[in-house]
């Protein structure tokens, strides 16, 4: 017997019947159909078995108790007169003896029904997250997860990969998102970084001598939510090869995860190698998207040629691209409906018209097309839709279009299959939208295809730099980036080159990465790698869409996280005078650049504790600080009153009352760092690598 049980309740079988046995687990419900008579279903974590009580004895035990209730079971296992065939155990039943109650449910009511939590309010099931896993359906996401990282990590030493873990506390760096911090105890005004990723850290192992490097990897970002990101924090399939190339990191790539796909998808057919290779702009002109979903058929041509001076003057003369989908039986009203949704996701109006039973167009924008001029660019079978989108969004419409109409048009999408790409040469220069100047695409330390000498012609002139590619590349299955890598820029010289062409030079480098420059200094091996996405690649196995990635999270256990951001459960942070103040006065020896203060009440509270406008307002006199965002809630100050003394005593200082516990509509926190009972977060610390501002 192990664990107060001699068997699961997924594991009786006929060959058990006459046996003695004992089972614990919750009682998930109780079918009375006599005075001392009932059927009782035990559920553990392996799944359920049926108990009969046919005494008045074992009756009077159960009577009184609360379904989800905890209760050990000893009986004689029987054969069913009535087999359940839907159920693992429904050929026998268990005939108590002896039940005893190991922990009691005191509630008569649940918040909800434990078998259908997945129709339950999201906040509820975030709130009860503990209760929303006892449901088998949710429970067995958690299992896969922990199915396919045992299977990663096994496949990956069997590629002879080390699995080695990087720091969690460290120091802040300039990458995509802004940093949760830490306050160091021992240094005032001084702060850890949780890390963003262990980018500079697995390149450093490669010049450390380490050959191949992985682990899993959580990483911590302080962004706003995405429908594929769980907030807050993720984890990733981190690896690295010293002496590799792009094609080095494909093969591994290319033999891990097909295997795993297909052992355990919803879907067992996955991308044989070599996957599929699309180049970056050929990626957008064919398929309006860097992440195309290769199960769909359909893409977009470009049919600017015909709205040349047209008299539909939204299409005029602009970039038009169209998409055809023959033997499409879609009517008007569904057509309407698809196309607003596209509309709500790309932020731009599409348009359409068809080719009829008759071969003639009609329809939506049918007049404005010469049926002649447009048989030569789209094939114009009867019963065919065309799609049209046109303007400075017309890629990104008609990519959105292939996605929403693939699956809704019949023939046009093989769904139960796993499509793998991968996506090449991608810019490494870019116009600045805001600046109007030359910057970085993407990774600014991929390495430039064509190495110093194509960065040296384009500073000539001989070249545009616009021109100038990067070896960076990302994994794409089923329309979701599951990843993306880069081959690294490890010489210095080409570093320094790629950097001056965006009017940044060697001193800047140094500044803001001064470990790995200068760990590339003392010689460091070409190296390459990638790191995708573990919560998208179980989503995908899962067969759950995208926008409900929460639901796949294995260490969502505790319920903290939710897709807006938000904290959950009854959290309330209590301000005393010492701890604002202290905050306050400690942040500006630690130069960093803007400071969000969240200041928040426990339940009922009136006003903050100790604290009054003068002392605030003095703080932040004292403290130094340039750019200051104060946000709070129910703080029981005359907002007026506190935005005059702040605005009279402080540079540039926005004010936001009555702002949620994380700030939401700022954009800024999700379970910042607790100090001194004070819950705050920073853009950035240790350096002051920028401005950002509450409002």
């Amino acid at each position: 017997m192990m664990q107060m049980r001699t068997h699961t309740c997924n594991e009786l079988r006929l060959e058990h019947v006459g046996q003695s046995v004992k089972l614990v687990g919750w009682m998930e419900n109780v079918r009375a159909v006599g005075q001392n008579f009932a059927f009782v279903v035990l559920r553990d974590f392996y799944g359920t078995t049926q108990i009969v009580v046919e005494t008045e004895e074992m009756m009077a035990v159960i009577r009184d108790l609360n379904k989800e209730s905890t209760i050990s079971v000893e009986g004689v296992v029987r054969e069913r007169a009535s087999k359940n065939p839907k159920q693992a155990t429904g050929d026998i039943e268990v005939v108590p003896s002896k039940i005893e109650v190991l922990g009691r449910c005191r509630y008569n009511s649940l918040p909800f029904e434990i078998n259908r939590s997945r129709e339950a309010d999201e906040q509820q099931r975030l709130k009860y997250r503990y209760l929303d896993l006892r449901n088998p359906a949710v429970k067995k996401n958690i299992i896969l997860r922990c199915n396919v990282i045992a299977a990663l990590r096994k496949a990956m030493m069997e590629h002879d990969f080390l699995e080695i873990t990087t720091p969690i506390l460290t120091a802040s760096s300039p990458e995509g998102a802004r940093d949760y911090l830490v306050p160091a105890r021992k240094h005032p005004g001084k702060f850890y970084a949780l890390p963003q990723a262990p980018q500079q850290f697995k390149q450093l192992l490669m010049t450390s001598g380490f050959d191949r490097y992985f682990q899993i990897a959580p990483c911590f970002r302080d962004e706003d939510a995405r429908g594929d990101r769980s907030p807050g924090e993720f984890y990733q399939l981190d690896m690295e090869m010293a002496f590799a190339s792009q094609e080095d990191v494909f093969a591994v790539c290319e033999d891990v995860l097909p295997p795993i796909f297909a052992k355990f998808g919803t879907y067992d057919i996955a991308s044989q190698p070599p996957f599929r290779r699309i180049k970056y702009l050929d990626a957008l002109e064919i398929y309006g998207s860097d992440k195309p979903d290769l199960r769909i058929d359909l893409t977009a041509t470009n049919v600017s040629s015909l709205f040349e001076g047209s008299s539909f003057e939204v299409l005029a003369d602009k970039t038009v691209k169209a998409v055809a989908i023959s033997n499409c039986t879609l009517t008007r009203k569904q057509i309407d409906k698809l196309l607003t949704d596209c509309e709500v996701q790309a932020g731009a109006k599409g348009y359409w018209f068809k080719v009829d039973e008759k071969g003639d167009l009609a329809g939506g924008i049918a007049k404005f097309v010469d049926k002649e001029a447009a048989s030569k660019l789209l094939p114009l079978e009867p019963n065919t839709l065309v799609l049209v989108a046109g303007g400075e969004l017309a890629t990104k419409l008609v990519g959105v279009m292939i996605k929403t109409f693939g699956p809704a048009c019949e023939g046009h999408m093989d769904k139960e299959r796993y499509e793998f790409c991968w996506i090449v040469d991608f810019p490494m220069y870019e116009i600045g939208d805001e600046s109007g100047e030359l910057e970085f695409c993407h990774n600014p330390f991929s390495m430039p295809s064509g190495g110093l000498e194509v960065l040296l012609k384009a500073e000539r002139g001989e070249i545009d730099p616009l021109t100038i590619t990067a070896d960076q590349y990302d994994l794409v299955c089923n329309g979701v980036e599951l990843s993306s890598g880069a081959v690294r820029n490890h010489d210095p010289e080409i570093m320094i080159k790629a950097f001056e062409l965006v009017r940044l030079g060697e001193e800047d480098v140094k500044a803001k990465f001064p470990a790995m420059y200068n760990a590339f200094c003392y010689g460091a091996p070409p190296h390459a790698g990638i790191a995708p996405g573990v919560d998208r690649m179980v989503m995908l196995l899962a067969g759950i869409d995208v926008q409900t990635l929460q639901r796949v999270l294995g260490d969502d256990v505790a319920g903290h996280h939710a897709a807006d951001g938000h904290a959950h459960g009854q959290l309330g942070l209590v301000l005393h005078q010492d701890a604002v103040l202290g905050l306050l006065q400690t942040a500006h020896p630690a130069g960093v650049g803007t400071i969000v203060l969240l200041l928040h009440l426990v339940a009922g509270q009136n006003g903050l504790a100790g604290v009054d406008d003068d002392d605030v307002i003095a703080a932040v006199g004292m403290g130094g600080i340039g750019d200051f965002a104060l946000t709070a809630q129910q703080v029981g100050h005359d907002d007026g009153g506190l935005a005059q003394g702040l605005a009279g005593g402080v540079n540039d200082v926005p004010l936001a009352l009555d702002v949620g516990l994380v700030c939401h509509e700022s954009g800024h926190g999700f379970l910042p760092p607790i100090y001194n009972n004070v819950c705050f977060t920073f853009p950035c610390a240790l350096a002051k690598i920028g401005t950002e501002k509450a409002h």
